[in-house]
């Protein structure tokens, strides 16, 4: 299967770099053509246009910043949609609004085309080795379909149901991430301005029931202070604002999301949108006039498991 791959940012040019080491056939396209040499320099090829990238293509799969960014690649004149037709695959890998991936589905369905969102989670570190976690939602016979190029892709792989299905479950645990990370600042500061020894608190956190995924990961770039975890604030403005839209749009109250909202719009404010996302601990490191370090923390996160072929994670713990 030849895979056409849009999108080669901070994830994007992880993931299509196991589909090259994997020696999967590759064609790229990216606004910035710098971005694909590296790829064009291993084997893969080059598209002019997303229409033509489709059109020789099997799977397209689309990797970008904004549903308004994906709606442009897809619905241009020269866009995905016009190069898609029976039997060809579009994979949507962004996180993304569920009614707008479930919009497009509509048109590439029209095209005689298969839909499928596709995001993924578990950080750059692990989307560079091939064993990050994908949630794909579309038909059962799509899923089939593109399974193999997914355990390419990531370790885990679950079949969430229909399309905007994965969407909706991607932007649930990137809500929960950024909960995660703003309770774990909150206590390394007041650990700070507790005369506690960070190093400490951290393997204290890491054994005992506040541990987590994200204490793993962004404690860690925290403490060494780079804050580099290949995440920055406005993406994830634009993730928390999706689940607000979700649950607004079922109904529920939320009283914790519209408070990250602030405290996201907050730190935006002050350190750009581009600030990478663990520096929202500046904010209460300013007010208590303290800086969250301590020796021997990576500057970023690597990755030491071996790759490995993924497999499918069934509901209720099989495999």
């Amino acid at each position: 299967m030849t895979v056409g791959f849009i999108g080669l940012g901070n994830v994007g040019s992880k993931l299509a770099g196991s589909l090259l080491r994997n020696q999967v056939p590759l064609i790229v396209r990216d606004l910035d053509r710098s971005l694909a040499q590296p790829f064009l320099d291993s084997g893969a090829r080059w598209a002019d246009s997303p229409a033509d990238l489709a059109r020789a293509a099997d799977a397209v799969i689309t990797c970008l910043p904004s549903p308004k960014a994906c709606a442009h690649v897809m619905e241009a004149d020269d866009g995905v949609i016009a190069g898609l037709e029976p039997g060809k695959i579009w994979m949507e890998m962004s996180t993304t609004d569920h009614l707008e991936v479930q919009r497009l589905g509509e048109k590439v369905l029209e095209r005689g085309a298969s839909p499928a969102d596709c995001p993924v989670s578990g950080g750059c570190h692990r989307a560079a080795t091939g064993n990050i976690s994908i949630i794909a939602g579309c038909e059962r016979s799509v899923f089939d379909a593109i399974l193999p190029l997914l355990t390419v892709l990531g370790r885990r792989v679950l079949h969430s149901g229909p399309l905007g299905s994965a969407s909706k479950i991607k932007v649930m645990t990137n809500y929960l991430a950024t909960a995660n990370l703003v309770t774990l600042c909150e206590a390394l500061v007041t650990a700070a301005k507790s005369d506690l020894d960070l190093a400490t608190v951290y393997e204290a956190i890491r054994i005992s029931s506040g541990n987590s995924f994200v204490h793993e990961t962004e404690s860690q770039v925290i403490l060494n202070g780079s804050r580099d975890i290949n995440f920055t604030m406005d993406l994830v403005l634009k993730d928390i604002g999706l689940f607000q839209s979700m649950a607004e749009q079922a109904g529920v109250p939320l009283e914790i999301s519209p408070r990250l909202i602030e405290i996201f719009e907050d730190g935006q404010s002050r350190f750009g949108e581009r600030e990478w996302s663990p520096n929202i601990i500046r904010r209460l490191e300013e007010a208590c006039d303290t800086k969250v370090l301590a020796p021997g923390f990576p500057a970023e996160m690597c990755d030491d498991e071996p790759e490995e072929r993924g497999y499918e994670v069934l509901p209720g713990g099989g495999m």
